[in-house]
Parts: C-alpha cells; sequence; structure tokens
C-alpha cells in the first residue's frame, strides 16, 4: 500500500444517504482511500472542504471505496448542501488521538495517573469517542465538568465505557 505526504486533491458531490436520514457524506474512490495508511482499522486524514475548513476524519470503507461523513455544523461553516460540488484536499492524520486534545481533559488526566492509565488503555477509537465528549461541552465550565466525569467513569468502570451509564452521568448539572 503507498503512502502519502503530498496533498490528495479532488472534487467530489456532497450526496445524502438512502439509508440513514440525515447522514451526508462525499465518496472517494479506491484509489485515493488506498493512498493513504491504515492502523489496520481505520484511514485517518485531515480533509479541507473548498480551502475553508480542515476537519479531522476517517475515510470510512464501503464496499470497496471509501466515504467521508460530514455534520451539519461543517456543512454550514463551509456553506455546502448535498448536490454541492465540494474541493477536497486530503493529507494523512499524524496527531496522536486523531482529534485535539482539549486542554481541560489533558490536564484532567494530568492530575490522575490512574485516570490517565486508563483512558491510554482505551482503543484509539474509544478514545476519540471520550475527546469528543469533552469537546462537545459549551464552554469552559462544561468541558471541566464532562473530563472530570469521564476520569470518573474509567475508574469507578475498571477501564471500560457504560455507554448508557456515562450518557447520563454527563447530563449531571454543573457543580
Amino acid at each position: 500500500m503507498a503512502k502519502t505526504s503530498n496533498p490528495v486533491k479532488f472534487t467530489a458531490p456532497l450526496e445524502t444517504s438512502e439509508y440513514a436520514a440525515g447522514w451526508h457524506f462525499i465518496s472517494v474512490s479506491r484509489e485515493i482511500g488506498e493512498r493513504f495508511q491504515t492502523d489496520g482499522r481505520t484511514r485517518r486524514v485531515v480533509c479541507t472542504l473548498n480551502g475553508k475548513l480542515s476537519i479531522q476524519c476517517a475515510l470510512m470503507p464501503s464496499g470497496g471505496s471509501f466515504f467521508i461523513l460530514v455534520s451539519k455544523k461543517v456543512r454550514t461553516a463551509v456553506g455546502i448542501e448535498a448536490g454541492d460540488t465540494v474541493k477536497l484536499s486530503l493529507v494523512p492524520d499524524t496527531s496522536k488521538y486523531g482529534l485535539p486534545m482539549p486542554e481541560e481533559f489533558a490536564e484532567a488526566l494530568a492530575q490522575d495517573l490512574d485516570g490517565d492509565r486508563l483512558f491510554h488503555i482505551l482503543t484509539p477509537g474509544k478514545q476519540r469517542s471520550l475527546i469528543f465528549a469533552v469537546t462537545s461541552g459549551k464552554d469552559v465550565d462544561r468541558r471541566i465538568h464532562r473530563a472530570l466525569i469521564i476520569v470518573e467513569h474509567l475508574k469507578d468502570n475498571d477501564g471500560k465505557i457504560d455507554n448508557k451509564k456515562l450518557y447520563h452521568e454527563l447530563q449531571r448539572p454543573l457543580m
């Protein structure tokens, strides 16, 4: 499999899923997708859309080719909607987690060595899910609150994530 460090540029339409209502995606050919190194499970890239916004994402496999999911927040920021042709530039994502680590979560982990150890035992995908849960906090106080709840959850559950339980814990009001 070939690796790439130069940007791979192409255009493709923003499509909607007939199977999952509300999902928007951009198809990526097998030829392009296979140019990116894989960890055996995912192909992580930094995707720049229309030269306006760069996002860290995965090239998701689909029947021999790949696709990139495009959230409503990203579509709004770039000003695109289903049917629009989008200019893409892809480079490998060489970051440690595949998402930016929020300062609040990094600090919570730095202050709790057992929580840090349990977090780093998790698979990269589970780490990204927890990072995303922290970053979805609307303000600094909410992100700190979420980070502390997640560290506590990992410790209370021997490093396992009980998604239903964690969801309810994250709904606790700020102290």
